[in-house]
């Protein structure tokens, strides 16, 4: 069964990624097995001293989930399953560690997405995963 890395951050693009790849699932000769990731952007600072790491890790959760909710609703909507994961990292080498880990047979992004990456042409995450990944990257607008 294929594989399939769908990064999503909540924005608009990585919406809309999910909603043609959804569309495009006929390309595909049997139900692929989807996989959601949302990459937290680690704290920076001395958060720790304030917050515990139990506070903090219930942080990234409540994060991560909120950037997957709109595309978790549109493949449940749509009755797709899929496993949603929440990763705490730089995106580009946590996507790319993801992909690796699960044996991901393509990842599928927008071109650009929110926070880090607004604003671009061609987002730097989407730009650095085609030239870093060893799995082929899908970019859907």
């Amino acid at each position: 069964m294929l594989k399939m890395l769908l990064p999503v951050d909540g924005s608009e693009a990585s919406s809309r990624a999910v909603e043609e790849f959804v569309k495009r699932l006929d390309w595909y000769h049997e139900q692929p097995e989807i996989h959601l990731l949302n990459v937290r952007i680690p704290l920076t600072g001395n958060v720790s001293m304030f917050v515990s790491k139990e506070e903090i890790g219930d942080y990234y959760r409540e994060e991560g989930l909120r950037g997957l909710q709109q595309a978790r609703d549109h493949l449940e909507e749509k009755g797709i399953a899929y496993r949603h994961h929440v990763v705490v990292g730089e995106i580009v080498p946590m996507i790319l560690q993801f992909a690796e880990e699960i044996q991901s047979d393509q990842i599928v992004i927008g071109p650009r997405g929110l926070g880090v990456v607004k604003g671009l042409l061609l987002g730097s995450v989407a730009s650095k995963l085609i030239q870093l990944s060893t799995v082929p990257v899908l970019l859907l607008k």
